[in-house]
């Protein structure tokens, strides 16, 4: 029979430790993680079911719909959560306490019904999801691995691009061979995007003034997309002389991704963008030396801001037509955790956080330029994990 939970005793104490404590803080006595990144969070791996977190802080208790071979030892197999009450009670295990779902995933109909065959007395669920989201936010050293092994991987697919690139090429062909390198380097292909109505494929491509084009999601880069039904990206802008590329693609090559931009220039650029380009890489390293934990992200958003002020580019920073409200934000299993690196966060570093810093600028007539790194929160700043050449790279012509 194949094991259930991938991750060891030792890692998974640690992560459901992390979770139970942030629920004892909400009043949160018993739980059920439904989403797939939470699911794969506390056990290493996907299925579809639940994980029930009883009250009495033993074992969690998973409900199984599929695959259905992963049946084991505090597991019950399910069609459907109706009648999950019944087989707890018949194994005498606990029963539902003060019980949260995630309800900032959960559709209103899902929670409806979870409440209804969960808590039939008519009490209503508490949210659980913050109490996930935090607890995600500080890498235990095992996920920091992991997302060390994708910042390396990342790192080889990114130094590759220079000779990807062929004359009379478009944005979108150049996207493929990327996709095709990264994918043979071992990319998932996976791009998980917490939040409402976010999605892209594989990541994003940016030339000329397509990266100008206001795109509904909310990045720090837009672009027009290929077709109105996912409107971001690459457009098939032709990459001529003057041009710039932005490149932020996928760094999934563990379940744990990195995210990381690099800029190519194809031939001689404005010297704004060299200008802009040179403060993107001045300010991630600036952000990096004062990340310490106990830092609280707004100040490091400010300190971008003024860095931006001083040099005269605040209009083109993080977008020209439309800006981006944030410059950094947590990733992990998902490409948008906490904490949030924007004006009016409340968040504050801690040891262990992975954050994407991506100060950003769209100069008109050139495109997009500057960088985006991730980095581990440590006692004494930032480490950077996506080790790239940073500087703005020639195309072959």
């Amino acid at each position: 029979m194949e094991r259930l939970v991938l991750l060891s005793p030792a890692e998974q104490k640690l992560r459901l430790d992390k979770v139970r404590a942030a629920m004892a803080q909400r009043g949160i006595k018993s739980g059920l993680v439904s989403s797939n990144p939470n699911i794969y969070y506390l056990t290493g791996r996907v299925f579809s079911g639940y994980i029930y977190l009883p009250p009495d802080d033993s074992e969690p208790i998973y409900l199984i719909k599929r695959p259905v071979h992963l049946l084991a030892d505090r597991t019950i197999s399910i069609r459907k959560p109706e009648g999950v009450l019944s087989e707890l009670k018949i194994r005498n295990w606990p029963l539902p306490e003060a019980l949260g779902l995630e309800l900032g995933r959960l559709t209103y109909n899902m929670a409806d019904r979870l409440m209804a065959a969960f808590l039939p007395d008519g009490t209503k669920a508490l949210d659980l999801s913050r109490c996930l989201d935090e607890a995600r936010a500080t890498k235990t050293p095992h996920e920091i691995n992991l997302m060390k092994v994708s910042g390396a991987k990342h790192e080889r697919v990114y130094r590759k691009i220079p000779q990807l690139f062929m004359p009379g090429m478009s944005d979108i062909e150049l996207q493929i061979e990327i996709e095709r390198v990264s994918r043979l380097e071992g990319c998932l292909g996976q791009f998980r995007i917490a939040g409402e109505d976010m999605e892209i494929h594989m990541g994003n491509v940016l030339a000329g003034d397509n990266a100008d084009a206001p795109s509904p999601y909310d990045f720090a880069m837009g672009g027009a997309g290929m077709d109105p039904s996912l409107p971001v990206g690459a457009n098939g802008t032709l990459i001529r002389t003057g041009m710039t590329v932005m490149v932020d693609m996928n760094g999934d090559f563990t379940g744990y991704m990195t995210d990381m931009t690099r800029t190519f220039a194809l031939g001689e650029i404005a010297e704004k963008a060299h200008q802009a380009h040179q403060l993107s890489i001045d300010i991630c390293s600036t952000l990096a030396k004062m990340g310490v934990p106990g830092v609280e992200a707004k100040v490091l958003y400010e300190k971008a801001e003024q860095m931006v002020t001083e040099a005269g580019l605040t209009d083109y920073f993080m977008g020209h037509r439309q800006h981006a409200g944030f410059i950094g934000h947590g990733v992990g299993i998902e490409i948008n955790e906490l904490p949030v690196i924007a004006p009016r966060s409340r968040d504050i570093l801690a040891v262990g956080n992975a954050i994407a810093l991506e100060p950003k600028f769209v100069i008109p007539g050139t495109g997009a330029v500057g960088i985006e790194n991730t980095y581990i929160v440590t006692p004494t700043g930032m480490e950077c994990i996506t080790k790239a050449p940073q500087e703005l790279v020639q195309l072959q012509k």
